[in-house]
């Protein structure tokens, strides 16, 4: 066995080991008003370090590497990135040398999150926002290319993010009615359309403003979407937009935090749950219905809008 081939075994068995996430029964009154059942999915429990959708959008990237003799991934984010916290982390678990190109001021470098970062290894690059618009730009990515290096999107969302998304519904022992999730670059929505069953509905809760283009998004990762007519995304219930939320918000997950047990950020999870109840609350999601919501971890985050005075 070449050395190349028992470093992608080694890898297999360490991912074997990580356990599927539990499923807990969420009782709300509104819940029960609309006559409505929702279970979480917990991804935010896969593991302490490598949580929810970032942990699932990097398996087949990392497997992908060890199979094609990669050592160095390279990714993008901001300050506060779940996705370079998960990827550092992996790196450091893995074997793998870890490189971001991070949108902002060097002096970022000592907050919670990029301090972590730094801890497992990575290594940081910062740059202006205009610079940072290059990073889907194909001449601009071949001149980051080099041996042994694989370039991973922002957000971790590509096509070899899917199918590890996509294995969380095998992990659901039913068929729900209706699949709900935060939607921000689309890569989660797009590996649960295409493994969930046809007539399961999804419902993606946009967290940023101006999220018309993720359809586009989904479709073009997964051309297959364009053909299921049992999913949307809501657009209305960003709070302000990506990142950003209002203090009623932040009461609210408190409230549904000290109700429920389940730990909740602004950003996604949280944002997307009060997206859920909203639609509940006007009516568009059928009464009877039993529904599974995506916790999609990034719960590291808090650290970041605490160490802001944001929450």
């Amino acid at each position: 066995m070449s050395v190349q081939s028992a470093r992608f075994d080694r890898l297999k068995q360490a991912f074997s080991a990580i356990p599927h996430s539990p499923l807990q029964r969420l009782e709300l009154p509104l819940f029960e008003q609309c006559g409505v059942e929702v279970w979480c999915k917990r991804d935010d429990l896969i593991d302490p370090m490598l949580s929810g959708n970032k942990w699932r959008k990097l398996k087949y990237a990392l497997l992908a590497a060890a199979k094609d003799n990669i050592h160095t991934l390279l990714s993008f984010g901001g300050a506060y990135s779940n996705h370079l916290h998960a990827l550092a982390a992996a790196g450091a678990r893995f074997g793998f040398a870890t490189r971001a190109i991070v949108r902002g001021e060097a002096s970022s470098a000592s907050n919670a999150t990029l301090s972590q970062c730094r801890q497992w290894g990575m290594q940081l690059t910062f740059v202006d926002r205009q610079t940072y618009r290059q990073r889907h730009d194909p001449a601009w990515l071949a001149s980051l290319a080099e041996p042994g290096l694989m370039l991973l999107a922002e957000g971790g969302s590509g096509p070899l993010a899917l199918d590890g998304v996509g294995e969380l519904v095998a992990e659901v022992p039913f068929s729900p009615d209706l699949w709900v999730l935060p939607c921000a670059s689309g890569g989660t929505l797009t590996g649960l359309l295409k493994v969930k069953r046809p007539d399961e509905k999804v419902l993606g809760i946009a967290v940023i403003k101006g999220g018309t283009a993720l359809r586009d998004t989904v479709t073009n990762l997964w051309p297959g979407a364009a053909c299921d007519p049992h999913w949307r995304i809501a657009l209305e219930h960003h709070d302000g937009g990506y990142a950003r939320f209002s203090s009623e918000l932040w009461q609210w997950l408190q409230t549904v935090t000290m109700q429920t047990g389940l730990p909740l950020e602004p950003v996604y999870s949280g944002k997307a749950l009060w997206g859920l109840c909203r639609e509940l609350a006007a009516g568009r999601i059928q009464r009877g219905s039993r529904i599974v919501f995506v916790h999609t971890g990034g719960m590291q985050g808090l650290a970041g809008l605490k160490e802001r005075g944001l929450c």
